[in-house]
C-alpha cells in the first residue's frame, strides 16, 4: 500500500458506486437534478452489468414503452450518460468508504486514489448464492454452475456449459437459462424447486418451461450429485412441509451439468464496511423515503438495496436516489437536512416480509412515494392494507400474492396528515 503522501486525490459532489442498471439511472438522474459533479466508478471493463449477458427479450416495457434485449436496454442509458456527460471509470474497484464520505479505489490505470464526495450511491447490485451455501451431499466435479454463469458462457463466451442439464431453483434466471440452453441444442431434464412457489414471475414459468415442455417439481431438491471428474448424475427426492426430503421419494436424473438458481444476495460488504445499517430480510440497507441509508449522504438503490424482479424498476428506483443526493448536496450546502427524529417506521405484518423504505419523513417527503414490498407465501383473495397509526388508509383487495412478485404501493403525504410522533405506519395483509 502506497504511503497517505503519494495517493492521488479527487473531489466530486458525488460517487456512484457501480455502473449498472442502477448507477447509471442515479447518475443521470443527479445530473438532471442540477449536479454537475458526478462520477461513475465500475469494476468492469464497460458499463450496463448484468445487462450485457440478458439477451433476451422483455426489458423496458416499463421505462420505455417497448420491449427491448438487455444490452438494447443497458445501452439506452449508456447513450444518455454519455449525453450528459457523465465521468465514469471503468476496471476500477471501490476498497473502502470513510465516515467522512472519502472513497478509497484502485484501478490498473491510476493504482490507489481517493474521492472527497458530499453524497455516495451505493449500486453494486446482487450475486447468486454458490454450491457452497447449499446442504448438497455427493462429490465435488465439473459440471456445477451458477445459472448466471452458465448465461455468460453461453451469451458472451459462446460456450456450452453441457448436454443433459438439470436445474436447482426456479429462480428467474435459472428459469430463463432453462429455455435458452434448450434452443441452443442442450436437454433441461427438469426444474427442482425447494419451495412450494416459484421463485420466478409467471411469465417466464409460462414461456421457458411450459412452452418447451420442461417439467417444473416443486418442493423437491437436489439430495446427492454423482461424479468424479464430471457430473455423471444427480437425485432429486420431494420433501415435506419442513423442506426436508421424504424417504423413498427419490429419482435419479442422468446428465452433465447442474445448474444453481436457489437466490440472490446484495453485494453489500462495502455497506457494512461503511457502518450501512443491513435489513436482515432483504440483507440490504434500511433506508428512508428518500433512499438514505443509516450514514447520512451515503444512498442506496436496485439490487444492493434488495433484489428486483424487473430492471424497469431498478431504473425508477435508482433515478429517485440519485436525485435525493443531488438535493442531499444541496441542502449541505445551504446547511438544512433532515434528522433521525423527523423519521416514521413503516411496520409491516400479515405475510408481508418487509418495505422498501423502512422510514418515512412526513416532513420532508414528497408528494408520493413508492412503497415496494414482497410476500412470504402466494395467497389468494387478500387485502393489501396501509395503516398510520390507529387510521386505515388505503385497503386494496388482490386476487393472487406470490413471493416471486414484487408488490408496490403509492403512500401519498396528504395521507401522512396528522401522524403524531409515536404513531407507525403499517403495512400488513388482511382477509377482509
Amino acid at each position: 500500500m502506497p504511503s497517505t503522501a503519494t495517493i492521488q486525490t479527487l473531489e466530486r459532489d458525488i460517487v456512484v458506486v457501480g455502473g449498472g442498471s442502477a448507477g447509471l439511472a442515479a447518475a443521470i438522474s443527479a445530473r438532471d437534478a442540477g449536479c454537475e459533479s458526478v462520477l461513475v466508478l465500475e469494476r468492469e471493463p464497460q458499463l450496463g452489468g448484468i445487462l450485457n449477458q440478458c439477451i433476451h427479450n422483455g426489458f423496458g416495457l416499463h421505462a420505455f414503452k417497448e420491449e427491448l434485449t438487455g444490452p438494447e436496454y443497458a445501452a439506452r442509458y449508456i447513450s444518455q450518460a454519455r449525453e450528459r456527460q457523465i465521468e465514469h471509470m471503468l476496471r476500477t474497484t471501490v476498497l473502502d468508504i470513510a465516515d467522512d464520505l472519502t472513497v478509497t479505489a484502485v484501478s490498473a490505470e491510476r493504482g490507489v486514489f481517493r474521492i472527497r464526495a458530499k453524497a455516495v450511491v451505493l449500486a453494486m447490485g446482487c450475486r447468486e448464492c454458490p454450491r457452497g451455501a447449499l446442504d448438497i451431499c455427493g462429490t465435488r466435479p465439473a459440471g456445477v454452475y451458477t445459472a448466471g454463469t452458465a448465461q455468460r458462457l453461453v451469451n458472451i463466451d459462446g460456450l456450452m456449459p453441457g448436454r443433459e442439464v438439470v436445474i436447482l431453483g426456479s429462480g428467474d434466471i435459472g428459469l430463463i437459462m432453462a429455455r435458452r440452453l434448450t434452443l441452443e441444442g442442450a436437454h433441461v431434464a427438469c426444474v427442482a424447486e425447494l419451495m412450494p412457489y416459484s421463485g420466478g414471475l409467471k411469465r417466464n414459468i409460462v414461456q421457458c418451461l411450459d412452452d418447451f415442455g420442461i417439467p417444473l417439481l416443486l418442493s423437491h431438491t437436489v439430495v446427492n450429485v454423482e461424479g468424479t471428474k464430471r457430473v455423471e448424475a444427480v437425485t432429486i427426492a420431494q420433501v415435506d412441509e419442513h423442506l426436508k426430503p421424504i424417504p423413498g421419494t427419490e429419482v435419479r436424473y442422468p446428465c452433465d451439468t447442474l445448474l444453481l438458481s436457489v437466490g440472490l444476495l446484495p453485494e453489500n460488504e462495502l455497506s457494512r464496511q461503511a457502518g450501512v445499517r443491513i435489513n436482515p430480510i432483504t440483507r440490504g440497507a434500511f433506508v428512508d423515503d428518500s433512499l438514505m441509508t443509516s450514514v447520512p449522504g451515503v444512498f442506496a438503490c436496485g439490487n444492493v438495496l434488495h433484489v428486483h424482479d424487473l430492471v424497469d424498476y431498478v431504473s425508477e428506483e435508482s433515478a429517485h436516489a440519485g436525485a435525493s443526493a443531488a438535493r442531499y448536496v444541496r441542502q449541505l450546502a445551504e446547511g438544512a437536512g433532515r434528522g433521525a427524529s423527523d423519521l416514521v417506521p413503516v411496520r409491516v405484518a400479515g405475510g408481508i416480509r418487509y418495505s422498501v423504505p423502512a422510514f418515512v419523513s412526513p416532513a420532508n417527503m414528497d408528494e408520493k412515494i413508492t412503497l415496494r414490498f414482497r410476500v412470504g407465501a402466494v395467497y389468494q383473495n387478500r387485502y393489501v392494507s396501509l395503516y398510520v397509526g390507529d387510521r386505515r388508509v388505503q385497503h386494496r383487495r388482490k386476487q393472487i400474492l406470490a413471493p416471486g412478485e414484487m408488490q408496490e404501493l403509492t403512500l401519498r403525504r396528504e395521507e401522512l396528515a396528522g401522524i403524531a410522533p409515536a404513531d407507525e405506519i403499517r403495512l400488513l395483509l388482511e382477509e377482509e
